[in-house]
C-alpha cells in the first residue's frame, strides 16, 4: 500500500493511528516531535505524512516547511485539536491536502487518508474506444444508516454500479465525512438514534452543502417526512426497499443535482 509517517506528541494517539493504518495494509512510522519528524521524513521518505499542528519543539507549520525543503511535493495532512484561520492559510500555502480534527471516528480518518493517496484519474484516450467504463464513475455517494447491514448492502450494490461509496452510521460522522469530500449524493436514513436524518439534512443545508440528499425511512412520522421535503430532499424511499428501485432513484437524484434550481421529488 503506502508508507505513512505520523508526527504527534501524543504517544497513545500515534500508537492508535499506527495500528489502525497498518490494519489497512500501510507501512507506518511515528515521531513525537517536529525534529524527530523531520529526521524520520528524511530517513523513510514517506508517501504521506499525518502531522499534528501543535508539537512541543515547533509548530506543525514549521515542521511542514522543513519537510517541504526536502520534498516540495510530499503529501501532507494536518491533524489538530484546535487551529486558526492564519495557521490554516499557511498550511494550505504549503500544499496541505486537508485538516482533520482530533476525535473523528476511525472511518473518517481512513477515508481521508485513502482519498489523499488516490492517484488522479486519467481521462480516457480517443484510441481507447471512447466511453469511460462504468467502474470509473466520477460521482461519490455517502450512505448514512445506523444499521450496519444496510450500509454494507448499499455500499456493495452501488459500488458494483460503478460509484465511489463511503458509509457512516451516525449523524456527526456523516457531517464530518461530508465536509471532507463533498459527495455528489447522500443516501440518508431519516430515523437514527442521537441525531435524526432530518437534523443532519438541516445542518447540511445550513452549511450550503451543494450535493443532493435522498432519504430512507422505515417510519411514518409525517412531521419528519414533511420537513425532509421542505428541506428539498430529492426522494424519500421506504424500508424495506428494492435494490433496483434504489439504483434508479440514485441515477435520477444525481441527474437532478446537476440541474440548477431542482426541487424535491414528490
Amino acid at each position: 500500500m503506502a508508507t505513512i509517517l505520523v508526527i504527534d506528541d501524543e504517544r497513545m494517539l500515534c500508537d492508535l493511528l499506527q495500528e489502525m493504518l497498518r490494519r489497512h495494509g500501510h507501512e507506518v512510522f511515528t515521531a513525537y516531535s517536529g525534529q524527530e519528524g523531520i529526521q524520520a521524513f528524511q530517513r523513510h521518505r514517506p508517501q504521506f505524512t499525518l502531522l499534528d499542528l501543535h508539537l512541543p519543539d515547533m509548530n506543525g507549520i514549521e515542521a511542514l516547511t522543513r519537510i517541504r525543503e526536502h520534498d516540495p511535493k510530499a503529501v501532507a495532512m494536518i491533524l489538530t485539536g484546535a487551529g486558526s484561520d492564519k495557521l490554516e492559510r499557511q498550511a494550505r500555502d504549503l500544499g496541505v491536502t486537508d485538516f482533520l480534527i482530533k476525535g473523528l471516528s476511525p472511518e473518517v480518518l481512513i477515508s481521508a487518508v485513502a482519498r489523499a493517496l488516490q492517484p488522479p484519474v486519467q481521462p480516457a484516450s480517443p484510441e481507447s474506444g471512447g466511453g469511460i467504463p462504468r467502474t470509473s464513475h466520477d460521482e461519490s455517494i455517502l450512505v448514512v444508516d445506523d444499521e450496519r447491514q444496510i450500509c454494507e448492502l448499499l455500499k456493495k450494490y452501488l459500488t458494483n454500479q460503478g460509484f465511489r461509496v463511503h458509509t457512516a452510521q451516525d449523524g456527526p460522522t456523516a457531517l464530518a465525512m461530508a465536509d471532507l469530500e463533498r459527495p455528489q449524493l447522500i443516501v440518508l436514513d431519516i430515523y437514527m438514534p442521537g441525531m435524526t436524518g432530518v437534523e443532519v439534512l438541516r445542518k447540511l443545508r445550513a452549511k450550503k452543502f451543494p450535493g443532493g440528499v435522498m432519504m430512507l425511512t422505515g417510519c411514518e412520522d409525517h412531521a419528519l417526512l414533511k420537513e425532509a421535503l421542505d428541506l428539498e430532499s430529492l426522494d424519500i424511499i421506504g424500508k424495506p426497499f428494492d435494490l433496483e428501485r434504489i439504483g434508479l432513484a440514485v441515477e435520477v437524484s444525481l441527474i437532478l443535482t446537476k440541474k440548477p434550481g431542482a426541487k424535491a421529488a414528490e
